[in-house]
């Protein structure tokens, strides 16, 4: 009886409150503002920035929070501390998803979700070790970085060598080719015994996923290997169309048709492409 009272009581609420309460009022301004008031009195932290939308001027209402913090070594785990009182000091922090391993040496990553802030509104922080040789902070790549602080001659935006990064774009093209001529007819093998879902997996790993970045090398150099993100903003409409096409899979049949139509594009990409195209469109702003 007691807990149907309680129940009573909280679902009286006023339609008022309960709207109040689903309102979400609070701003990626005063997240960051917060942040840095928090940060920039600490010795141990260097820059804070912000990429991500904010670096190529397109942040939306759906927009997530991509934040930087470059740390002395061993200063890490205060950092994350830090970051999470003061996060807390505007909202209750509703989620957090810790990264246990990164690619990049000397990085650590996690996201928060806060109570008071719209859903689309995640905090994905990287802390970056002073040390570390990867600042995501080339132009070319990560666009130009919002930086509410920078303390340290240790972080700058150093100019991409475009030299170097044609050579490792002719390499990882060279094993593109060779993956796909030694596994892409995986996908014929399922369909073959009629493992549909095996073969589609297949399709979507090693077919579309080998062409989708060809087709990067090939339009968009600086962003190999960014997968499906921005590819609304950086390949050509026609290009983009043709992709959702191969992708949306609706039967069997269609698996078929469309796998063979993939394997097609991909060798007529690679085949076309030649280091002199990718220098040029390195050296294209």
């Amino acid at each position: 009886m007691l807990d149907t009272g309680i129940f009573i009581a909280a679902s009286s609420l006023s339609s008022e409150g309960a709207a109040m309460k689903d309102r979400k009022t609070l701003t990626r301004d005063a997240i960051t503002q917060t942040l840095t008031a928090a940060l920039k009195p600490l010795n141990y932290v260097h820059a804070f920035y912000e990429g991500g939308a904010a670096a190529f001027g397109r942040i939306d209402e759906w927009s997530d929070i991509d934040l930087y913090l470059v740390v002395d070594d061993n200063r890490v785990d205060e950092a994350f501390l830090v970051v999470e009182k003061a996060l807390r000091s505007l909202s209750s922090i509703e989620q957090i998803y810790r990264i246990p391993q990164l690619p990049w040496p000397g990085v650590s990553q996690a996201f928060y979700r806060l109570e008071d802030a719209d859903e689309y509104q995640v905090i994905d922080l990287a802390v970056v070790k002073l040390s570390s040789p990867s600042k995501f902070l080339e132009p070319e790549i990560h666009g130009n970085v919002v930086f509410y602080f920078n303390k340290s001659d240790n972080v700058s935006c150093p100019e991409l060598d475009k030299e170097e990064f044609a050579r490792k774009l002719c390499e990882r093209l060279e094993r593109l080719q060779t993956r796909f001529a030694m596994f892409s007819n995986f996908v014929q093998k399922e369909i073959n015994r009629g493992n549909h879902l095996d073969a589609l997996d297949l399709y979507y790993t090693l077919i579309l996923g080998g062409l989708v970045e060809a087709l990067r090398i090939k339009h968009n150099p600086v962003h190999y290997d960014f997968r499906m993100r921005y590819i609304h903003y950086e390949l050509p409409p026609e290009i983009v169309e043709r992709l959702e096409h191969l992708h949306f899979v609706k039967d069997k049949d269609d698996l078929q048709q469309k796998y063979r139509e993939a394997t097609a594009w991909f060798q007529d990409t690679t085949s076309n492409i030649d280091r002199k195209e990718m220098e040029r469109r390195l050296n294209t702003p």
